[in-house]
């Protein structure tokens, strides 16, 4: 059995085009570090509907140019079997975009070379920027299809590819599995043609074209008053950002210095990731530091497709839940007299249907993920509580945080005119929808067995009650519903709350979402309200981990 993993991993090295993955095999190989190796060697990194995301490393298990480049072949073979990928007599383009994590420019080389050898067009972006610019420049260039390589906000160690077609939304079944049928089907890195050149790399002139675009976002004459304090957590958005920002004629973010530049160590975070504790101490600190104090504070994710908003909150700061920021949004396009579809993820809150049906607007929800939000029919805004907000779909058909930290600022800048805050906003949306109190109950496991564990413990031995409230029906979301195609996930309604649990599709995690709907009379019935709510979620919390083992 050794004997065959070490063949696996010689012959891997010899196709393995990356001077540094071929090192740190061959240091792996010499040493017989068998562990390592079946860890490496023991299948191959799943392309689905978040395309591919893993640990950088040497072998098939790991993010690395030999996978990368399968990768890409695959895709271009997909892209070719949908018909003529000619547009106006040219060969189809792929547009390719990249943010500052280790390896992603080399990855976005890579991807474009095997486009140029399979017969199509590419161009790569002309720098690391934001993960909505790729997503506005495939329909603004009518390409064909686009890549990010991305993690996201995943930790340091990991990169990501992520595939959008013409539409300029993420891929959703069946496209997923054709692809990844033709990235296993690749024999070998030595079939794939890869020229050294023949791409293009293009200039400034379609991030300028995201930018105009933004102007769309705001409403004409609006107040542009709002002071702001800015983290680009390490990643990309921050001159992009700031670039919208000055044309919008907001005063200019003061930034959180640490955090501002690209650094793919992320040095000052366990985790890039807004949502995560700790990520905001230091925009936290920035604030309480400024001479005059700001009315709000915006984080961005490593890509800058998410938002985080923090207001102050009495004497201090707190980060507020993506459900509560995704509300105000939504209330602020109505006040603006949007129409259309209103679109949420399942896992998001209930407040968002409520406000639309006052509004006479359509409300859709879909499965998690914006490669299901941006596909519903006629939207004009859409939100997942995982801090991601399409504002602006006729640009972005994807989650932007460039764009929704514009509104964002803009609705507070408005608020601010009239001597109020976004904090007064949301008590006025509790009077008059009720309190939706969201929580997460979210358990981060090295063994991913253990996730399966609770999912399948949950269906043999379901609970009948959480917090003492009666479950009155159990939706398995795996055989879909009328509106949703299936997934992995479980659905709890009970009296006056909700509850939904699901293994995460990009972190090692199982996701537990939870809200509770406390009637509300007056603003002076809000404290009681609020606090009822987190006894509640408190409850269906500990009661929850129980019946899951977790």
């Amino acid at each position: 059995m050794h004997e065959e993993l070490i063949a696996q991993a010689q012959a891997w090295l010899t196709e393995d085009p990356d001077p540094d993955t071929r090192t740190e095999l061959a240091r792996l190989i010499d040493a017989e570090d068998h562990a390592e190796l079946a860890a490496r060697f023991s299948g191959t990194l799943q392309f689905g509907t978040a395309g591919l995301r893993g640990e950088l490393g040497a072998g098939p298990m790991r993010m690395n140019r030999s996978v990368v480049i399968r990768a890409a072949a695959g895709l271009a073979a997909y892209l070719k079997k949908q018909g003529p990928p000619e547009r106006e007599g040219e060969a189809g383009l792929v547009v390719i975009g990249y943010d500052a994590r280790h390896k992603s420019h080399d990855f976005a080389q890579d991807t474009a070379a095997v486009m140029i050898g399979a017969g199509l067009r590419a161009a790569v972006l002309p720098r690391p920027l934001p993960t909505p610019v790729l997503a506005f420049a495939i329909r603004h260039l009518g390409a064909v299809a686009g890549v990010e390589v991305t993690a996201s906000h995943n930790p340091p160690r990991d990169n990501g590819y992520k595939v959008y077609l013409g539409d300029g939304s993420q891929i959703v079944p069946p496209a997923d599995i054709d692809i990844a049928a033709e990235i296993a089907a690749v024999p070998s890195l030595t079939t794939v043609r890869r020229p050294t050149e023949g791409w293009d790399t293009l200039d400034d002139s379609v991030l300028d074209a995201y930018l105009a675009r933004t102007d769309a976002v705001l409403s004409e004459g609006s107040p542009r008053t709002a002071r702001t304090v800015y983290t680009a957590m390490h990643g990309v958005g921050k001159d992009v950002l700031l670039a919208a920002f000055a044309r919008a004629g907001f005063p200019e973010p003061v930034l959180v210095a640490e955090q501002a530049e690209p650094d793919p160590e992320f040095p000052t975070v366990a985790f890039p990731n807004p949502e995560e504790p700790g990520a905001m101490d230091l925009a936290f600190a920035t604030a309480r530091a400024c001479a005059t104090a700001p009315d709000l504070i915006l984080a961005n994710d490593p890509d800058a497709d998410r938002c985080a908003v923090a207001v102050q909150d009495g004497t201090d700061w707190r980060m507020l839940r993506g459900d509560e920021v995704g509300a105000l949004l939504a209330a602020h396009l109505v006040r603006r007299g949007a129409t259309g579809t209103f679109a949420e993820s399942i896992v998001s809150s209930s407040l968002l249907g409520r406000i639309a049906e006052k509004a006479g607007l359509t409300h859709v929800e879909t499965l998690t993920g914006f490669k299901w939000i941006a596909r519903a029919e006629g939207l004009r805004y859409g939100y997942e509580e995982a801090l991601g907000y399409c504002v602006d779909p006729d640009g972005v058909r994807d989650k932007d945080g460039i764009t929704a930290a514009l509104l964002i600022t803009e609705l507070a800048s408005q608020l601010k005119e009239e001597g109020r805050t976004l904090l007064d906003l949301l008590d006025d949306l509790a009077v008059e929808h009720g309190l939706h109190a969201t929580d997460q109950l979210s358990v981060r496991v090295e063994d991913l067995s253990l996730i399966a564990a609770a999912m399948r413990r949950l269906r043999e031995q379901p609970p009948t009650e959480l917090a003492g409230l009666p479950i009155t029906r159990t939706d398995d979301l795996t055989k879909g519903t009328a509106e949703l195609p299936p997934t992995d996930g479980l659905r709890y309604t009970l009296d006056g709350a909700r509850v939904i649990v699901r293994p995460s599709g990009t972190e090692p995690k199982l996701k537990c979402y939870l809200e509770v709907v406390i009637p509300v009379g007056s603003h002076q019935d809000l404290r009681a309200a609020r606090a009822r709510a987190t006894d509640v979620l408190e409850s269906i919390k500990r009661d929850l981990s129980t019946a899951a083992g977790i």
